[in-house]
């Protein structure tokens, strides 16, 4: 009885001792990474105290850093000769019995982990709002303890219910539309009071939000996305957490949030937004350091990337996921908004792990030249890399859509999209830039061009053809709206019809969807599937004539592939003639229309109807 006594004794003052960690993170890491040492951060009640120490032939603990917070540490550890297993970590006291040990995992990388391909030029990917999309699993909807538990589909800033089996268990759907990448926005855990749905309020960087599923979901998602040949891209902030992240509870340092000093004073420091102070040579200081350090908005505090600790384990933190979830690729946030010699080294410590890797990063602007600035190639003036393999394509997205928008005449309609796409002059590589017609943070391309049908399918078809990585906003196509408040947020993100039990209209199996809506449905599909095969469009040569009496003629050509992409803003039938474009060398030849399927020959005119897009091709 007394030996029982005792062990009761033992295992209760071990479990005490053992829960002064909260947390270890990361909570695992694998053998075999490019870089040897591995940064823990270790976070208990006064565990600065305490005397950390490792006893193993191939794991070498080379420094222990303690904060003005006592209750972290920061262990870094040389792992290079390290193989897959536990290791034990001793938390020891000079004269205490209570001291204790945590065991530690690394883990095999997966096969063929360091030569994962990110996505390219080859690639349509379908970018999805997770909450908005569809609602597979109606037990998460609600979770007792967080701060925001209502579901509520008729208010648009209301979690509406999407998960992440949703996305999951539509797979098929997205596969034969023809997209080969799936980009979510943010499904890891935003335990804000409210609007949270969105996902860019992150209070955990290594949960996901019980709302969206489990992290077995998330790697099923991956794993079963994969098998169908669909990557998976994250979406995640470097920049900015949520306020009701843990960290702001007890933050570790004295500097791990910008404008820290403040915050704990009861204000708040906003960013100026001016983005160009990243290449402007002409800057204040003052306009730098609000640029960059000042908070996106109230609710998501500034993160200071400056911060050694904080900088490593933000990097260890994306590699995590890439690793976990086997990624095909990261879009990351507010690119410019961070410290931008911080970002580049973010970026190279991926690519370092993962040298075929993807990064695309979100500049809005929509000046060339500040979006090829943060190119990995581009030859800066004032000699910044960034590593950056990816940016967004904001200039040509505006573009596209002013030029549709305006009236046929000198200098303005097609024309601005013809000097849009020569603008490609000043970027280093136009074909790992994404574009797109629209995304989540603005108006839906349908509400964009004035809910014009034809229109609609000149601005998405066009860019399909483009060398570009394509991007597809879940929903256009089927022409969601926002019509009824342009530019408001929450309509933006307005649910996917059918992904809710119930509803009356599905996009998945085309139920009750009116004319238009299956003609862009099925618009999509063909030139999405025809893409997903095109070498011409992923890796062809671009040839594009100056618009002339209301039309405009590109071509990709690689081999014996020649694809025409014709936009026509005429209200009437056009008889082209062909003479000009007989540098492309298709006289005579034989060439199929992609979505009618008719067979025609190349001739010395073409009869377009009304307004609208034709695009044709040499391959059959």
């Amino acid at each position: 009885m007394k030996n029982s006594c005792f062990l009761i004794l033992l295992f209760l003052g071990f479990s005490l001792y053992a829960q002064k960690i909260e947390r270890v993170e990361p909570p695992n890491w694998w053998v075999g990474m490019n870089e040897p040492q591995l940064e823990l951060l270790i976070y208990g009640e006064n565990i600065s105290s305490y005397t950390p120490s490792v006893n193993h032939a191939n794991i070498q603990l080379i420094e222990v850093k303690r904060t003005e917070n006592k209750n972290y540490l920061f262990l870094n550890f040389d792992i290079s000769k390290a193989s897959l297993g536990k290791f034990k970590i001793s938390f020891s006291k000079k004269g205490r019995r209570n001291n204790f040990t945590y065991e530690y995992e690394l883990k095999e990388r997966t096969k063929n982990s360091k030569n994962r391909e990110g996505f390219d030029s080859s690639d349509a990917i379908y970018l999805i709002t997770p909450d908005r999309f569809a609602n597979a699993d109606t037990s998460n909807d609600k979770v007792k303890g967080l701060r925001e538990i209502t579901i509520n589909r008729k208010d648009d800033y209301a979690r509406h219910g999407g998960d992440l089996k949703g996305i999951t268990n539509h797979l098929d759907y997205i596969q034969k539309m023809g997209f080969t990448a799936i980009w979510s926005t943010p499904v890891l855990i935003n335990d804000m009071k409210q609007s949270s749905y969105h996902g860019y309020a992150i209070t955990d960087l290594y949960e996901v939000d019980p709302r969206f599923g489990t992290l077995e979901d998330y790697i099923a998602l991956s794993k079963k996305a994969t098998e169908k040949g669909i990557k998976l891209i994250m979406d995640q902030v470097e920049n900015h957490i949520g306020s009701e992240h843990w960290w702001m509870k007890d933050l570790p340092t004295s500097n791990w949030v910008n404008f820290q000093k403040e915050f704990l004073q009861g204000t708040t420091v906003i960013t100026n937004h001016r983005r160009t102070t990243n290449q402007d040579r002409y800057a204040s200081e003052f306009d730098k350091r609000l640029m960059n350090e000042g908070w996106f908005v109230s609710a998501m505090p500034d993160l200071n990337q400056n911060n050694p600790l904080l900088a490593k384990y933000l990097i260890q933190n994306s590699i995590w996921w890439i690793e976990t979830l086997n990624l095909g690729g990261i879009r990351q946030d507010t690119y410019p908004y961070p410290d931008k010699e911080f970002m580049s080294q973010w970026a190279g410590a991926i690519m370092l792990e993962y040298p075929n890797f993807s990064i695309v990063g979100e500049e809005w602007s929509t000046n060339p030249l500040l979006v090829g600035y943060w190119q990995k190639d581009a030859e800066n003036k004032d000699g910044y890399r960034s590593n950056l393999t990816s940016t967004m394509d904001f200039p040509m997205q505006k573009v596209i859509v002013d030029g549709l928008n305006e009236e046929e005449t000198w200098g303005t309609g097609l024309v601005k999209i013809y000097e849009g796409l020569a603008n490609d002059f000043s970027y280093s590589k136009p074909n790992t830039m994404m574009v797109f017609p629209d995304n989540h943070d603005m108006s839906r391309i349908y509400t964009q061009l004035g809910e014009d049908f034809a229109k609609t399918k000149m601005a998405v078809g066009y860019l399909l053809m483009l060398p570009r990585i394509s991007q597809i906003y879940y929903g256009t196509e089927v022409l969601l709206s926002d019509a009824a408040k342009p530019g408001d947020h929450g309509l933006i993100r307005t649910d996917f019809p059918g992904g809710w039990k119930g509803d009356k209209v599905n996009a998945f199996t085309g139920k009750n969807l009116t004319k238009n809506q299956t003609e862009m449905q099925s618009f999509l599909k063909k030139v999405l599937n025809y893409r997903k095969n095109s070498e011409a469009i992923h890796s062809g040569k671009t040839v594009h004539f100056g618009p002339e009496n209301g039309v405009y003629v590109l071509f990709r050509v690689k081999k014996d592939e020649t694809v025409v992409v014709i936009l026509n803003k005429n209200e009437t039938p056009v008889e082209l003639n062909l003479e000009r474009f007989k540098e492309i060398g298709l006289q005579g030849k034989t060439i199929q229309n992609i979505v009618s399927e008719k067979i025609n020959t190349w001739q010395k005119t073409l009869k377009l109807n009304s307004k609208g897009i034709t695009i044709l091709t040499t391959k059959m």
